[in-house]
């Protein structure tokens, strides 16, 4: 058993424990959650310290085992630099939901082994190799947070939980599709992403890999989430506990964008390059769309979930303008490419942070209403603090992580594509939406629920300060996460250009 392994199915083996021992204390759970998430950061950094980037096709730590001969389907699992930023920002988010939990009083063991079964699917996903060992993953994490939104949401959850597996299921069934399509066009057949990569088994084939490819960007649109299919994430996020929103926006909607730059891209690149202006124009409309609407609503935590369209589109705009083969641009759309990846990372840790942090106004006053604070700074400067911190992150202030990944965006899709420049209002929208948050629940005078509202406790303050002192570090010192991605990236835009 291969460190990646380990990494994927200890937590899994946790949750097991956690829920088969009912007379495991209520403080002994959160602890040993606590504890399997520590150790799976310390493993994590353990793989980035010895990783080294594979030559072209190849993965790193690659370990393959015969699952299901049949089919040719096998445990395979192995990172690169798309997929190994993304399972750090994983660990590191579900380590902050730990730290965050330690004062859960709704059923806090069960709670733990929902979360643990929760990172183990999440981390399975972000490292396979094969397209059906990602179906189960991506199935699987469907299945766990309807049961996070539904057990432990409030106001209308069982709803929301219902409405969010019913669309993200649908999509799933999409997917399952356009993964079944790439199978029977393959000679031999297989569902090994690596050999389906190399073998392109629908190149020259317009209709065929056109109908395939929008199966596929069908089912990842629905999770990523993008406009038109964005319409469970609201309910979804409003109801769910903070935990629950923080690893459903952190983790969740990143498997999304993470199979266009994993699945859809390398392996069918002449249909990719096709619909390239379609991806582009849905991610324009998803940033405008995203910001507008955020800055409409009056329920905060409403107004983060919206906020999510909006930076999920920045990723859309910039795959859709890697697909654009036109001159010499290979530079510029391995930026863009590069800028995607770097973005799905800081929204990770940023939107959780904002996600934790928000919760905290329903755990202490019932309301996500901003009309019924004013003042909080005076009553609870720690939140204030640490929210303004989020807010500027989130609006791509510079020396912080958002910054570095919608400049790379930015600068990469507009060389390609002058017209995304479009997208630039997004942030000038952004800003302002946060900007009048910050206004109307923090300063002023304390009134309404601000009166007696208690600040941040110690694991508050330090769940949501692990995340942002990471976005903090990229901001400032950007490099080692650039110098894992840039390479894939840029193999990423080569097989595009084939």
């Amino acid at each position: 058993m291969t460190v990646l392994t380990l990494v994927v199915f200890l937590p899994l083996a946790a949750a097991g424990v956690l829920a088969a021992a009912p007379r495991i204390g209520d403080a002994a759970a959160r602890w040993a959650w606590l504890g399997v998430t520590v150790v799976e950061v310390v493993l994590v950094a353990l793989v980035w310290a010895r990783y080294e980037a594979p030559a072209a096709g190849h993965l790193a730590l690659d370990e393959q085992v015969t699952w299901i001969p049949g089919v040719r389907s096998s445990y395979h699992v192995g990172v690169d630099g798309l997929s190994l930023p993304l399972v750090a920002m994983t660990a590191v988010v579900f380590l902050a939901c730990a730290v965050h939990s330690l004062r859960e009083r709704r059923r806090p063991r069960l709670h733990a082994a929902l979360l643990l079964f929760l990172q183990s699917v999440s981390l399975g996903l972000f490292v396979s190799a094969d397209l059906i060992l990602f179906f189960v993953f991506f199935d699987l994490s469907i299945v766990g947070m309807y049961f996070l939104i539904a057990g432990w949401g409030h106001e209308n959850a069982a709803r929301s939980a219902l409405q969010f597996f019913l669309y993200t299921f649908l999509g799933s069934l999409a997917l399952l599709v356009g993964f079944i399509g790439l199978y029977v066009a393959a000679d031999p057949h297989t569902f090994d992403m690596l050999e389906l990569t190399a073998a392109m088994p629908l190149a020259g084939q317009g209709l065929a890999g056109g109908l395939v490819l929008a199966a596929i960007l069908l089912g990842l649109a629905v999770k990523t989430p993008t406009v038109p299919f964005h319409t469970w994430l609201p309910p979804a996020h409003t109801d769910a506990s903070a935990v629950g929103s923080a690893v459903l926006a952190g983790v969740l909607l990143k498997m999304g964008t993470y199979g266009f730059v994993r699945i859809a891209m390398p392996i069918l690149p002449e249909a990719w390059r096709a619909w390239a202006w379609v991806i582009i124009v849905v991610g324009i409309v998803s940033v405008l769309y995203g910001a507008l609407v955020a800055l409409a609503q009056s329920n905060l935590k409403r107004m983060v979930a919206y906020t999510s369209v909006n930076h999920m589109g920045y990723i859309v705009v910039a795959v859709g303008a890697a697909g654009l083969i036109a001159g010499d641009t290979a530079a510029a759309r391995s930026v863009a490419v590069t800028g995607a990846v770097t973005q799905m990372v800081s929204h990770g840790l940023i939107t959780s942070a904002l996600f934790l942090l928000v919760g905290t106004l329903r755990q202490r006053a019932g309301t996500y209403e901003m009309g019924e604070y004013g003042g909080l700074a005076r009553t609870a400067p720690r939140l204030a603090g640490l929210f303004a911190v989020g807010a500027f992150a989130s609006l791509g202030l510079p020396a912080l992580s958002g910054f570095i990944a919608e400049f790379q965006i930015f600068t990469g899709s507009i060389a390609v594509a002058p017209v995304t420049a479009i997208m630039l209002l997004g942030i000038l929208i952004t800003a302002a939406l946060f900007l009048r948050a910050l206004q109307r629940v923090f300063t002023g005078e304390p009134r309404g629920a601000s009166i007696g509202f208690a600040d941040l406790h110690c694991p508050e303050v330090w769940a949501a300060g692990i995340l942002l002192a990471l976005s903090l570090l990229i901001g400032v010192y950007p490099r080692p996460l650039l110098s894992a991605i840039e390479p894939a990236a840029s193999a990423v835009v080569a097989l595009l250009g084939r």
